[in-house]
């Protein structure tokens, strides 16, 4: 996205919680990734879009410092919960406390370890809202496991589905990443027990909703 645009975007939009600026500062601090991080827009949009539907239940694939994770659960439904996955044990001490600042170590909880193991333990849920942010190189996987655990209605949404806008590329580059976006967003398109819309705020939202 357009720097101006996104700073225009981050202006203009409501305020949000302080724990996501402390979320933000710390992983810019702590880690080498921060550009990993979803930030105020897409994090805004996550807010406003957990707000529309309210979730009872919210599953997260990657949640990295915690930072979307705080965004989706500010429109859990009263009583509602989210479970957080992610893979790297380092970040642990500074997602828990980010859900601690934000006032919500009671209702998300975080789960260590590969995703696609992990979600084996969910077999007998059912969520209104999935988030897909993990291993690009797995989505197809991580659709497919999940799909099953969306109620008809839910929401699965996913992140950075045009790359960089290496997805629009002719001919497609050959590494993994590119070449399993474009794999998981074909499966989506063709996929009859669903509907989508790619939304191209910052690196591209794949919404799907469950039929």
């Amino acid at each position: 996205m357009d720097i101006n645009l996104d700073n225009y975007l981050e202006q203009t939009a409501t305020e949000l919680p302080a724990a996501l600026e402390w979320v933000e500062q710390q992983t810019h601090l702590k880690t080498n990734h921060a550009r990993m991080l979803a930030g105020p827009v897409l994090g805004r949009m996550l807010i406003t879009f957990s707000k529309m539907i309210k979730p009872q239940k919210v599953l997260e694939i990657g949640t990295f410092t915690g930072y979307s994770a705080i965004c989706l659960a500010q429109g859990l439904a009263k009583g509602g919960t989210l479970d957080a996955l992610e893979k790297d044990h380092r970040w642990l001490d500074l997602i828990a406390e980010g859900f601690s600042r934000a006032g919500l170590s009671n209702v998300i909880s975080l789960h260590i370890g590969d995703a696609t193991e992990t979600l084996e333990q969910f077999s007998n849920n059912s969520f209104d809202l999935v988030y897909i942010d993990a291993n690009k190189r797995e989505y197809c996987k991580y659709y497919e496991l999940v799909l099953p655990l969306v109620k008809p209605g839910g929401f699965i949404i996913a992140d950075n589905v045009l790359w960089s806008g290496k997805i629009l590329l002719d001919p497609l580059p050959k590494d993994a990443q590119t070449q399993e976006i474009a794999r998981f967003n074909k499966m989506v398109k063709e996929d009859r027990r669903t509907e989508n819309f790619i939304l191209p705020l910052r690196d591209g939202l794949n919404i799907i909703q469950k039929l």
